[in-house]
């Protein structure tokens, strides 16, 4: 890693990597580096210290990596830690840094998907009380109704292979009828966790045909693009030999088994424990 300066992609475990597919689709060209901290997933029931605490751990690592941009690609760390670490903690490590997160890209283009300016989204509870959604699409979209619905069932179904079986059925339908109860008149649905693009399909068998889905990786991998677009001081800083290095804090084999929902090739992780990531503060 010292000879490269990958562009950090962070994740309390393997949502990021839907992420990482859309960006690396996008912008091959670019080294990657990403970070999944499987050992102390998930984040989304977790306060906001503790949230906050592991992704400025997990962000100080990849910046000793070499990183000089991370993507937070996790909705929860963004909506818990992000703007601390932008405000509070990168003026004293390096003002040259970068971190960014999925809110505010999503929130600046969402409402373009909805018709009727009624838009629904599907999150962590941790999101959800974050009010994160509600404050980011209020600034772009202050005429757009949004109603969320916390999902906490959708994470261990996926990473526990139950996404496409009859019993996650019961799960999806609650869900739905949750947000439609809320707002009938609700036709966009945003998946605001990275897992949920798993359970899409599942999703669409019971939601209404007018209600769109929308994903969130496309969204950031153009919004990144735009970014470096903008800011060449920092697209020039970053290394492109296109290489994509992979870290998990849990088991490697578990990681890169798993990681097959989410990637459309397979990969080889490396372990990293989740103890040295406490020693960066």
């Amino acid at each position: 890693m010292i000879n490269k300066k990958p562009i950090g992609i962070f994740d309390s475990g393997f949502g990021g990597l839907t992420i990482l597919k859309d960006i690396r689709t996008l912008l091959p060209e670019y080294d990657y580096l990403y970070l999944g901290d499987n050992a102390r997933a998930p984040y989304g029931n977790r306060s906001f210290e503790t949230v906050y605490q592991y992704t400025l751990e997990s962000v100080k690592w990849l910046f000793s990596q070499g990183c000089e941009l991370v993507i937070l690609a996790c909705n929860t760390a963004s909506a818990k830690a992000l703007r601390n670490i932008q405000q509070l903690d990168l003026p004293k490590i390096d003002s040259n840094k970068r971190v960014l997160g999925v809110i505010r890209p999503t929130s600046e283009i969402i409402g373009t998907f909805s018709k009727t300016g009624n838009l629904g989204i599907f999150a962590t509870r941790g999101t959800v009380v974050s009010e994160s959604y509600l404050i980011e699409i209020g600034k772009f979209f202050p005429d757009t109704s949004v109603s969320q619905v916390a999902c906490p069932l959708f994470v261990p179904l996926i990473e526990n292979n139950e996404h496409s079986s009859q019993g996650a059925d019961y799960f999806v339908k609650k869900y739905i009828d949750q947000l439609l109860t809320q707002n009938p008149s609700t036709d966009t649905l945003l998946l605001a966790c990275t897992h949920y693009p798993i359970l899409k399909d599942k999703i669409k068998q019971f939601l209404p045909d007018y209600i769109r889905i929308v994903e969130q990786g496309p969204i950031v991998a153009t919004s990144l693009k735009e970014y470096l677009n903008r800011h060449q001081w920092m697209n020039e800083q970053i290394t492109k030999g296109g290489s994509l290095d992979i870290y998990t804090t849990d088991d490697p084999l578990d990681f890169d088994e798993k990681s097959a929902l989410f990637m459309d090739t397979s990969i080889k992780s490396k372990h990293l424990d989740f103890h040295a990531l406490s020693l960066q503060n």
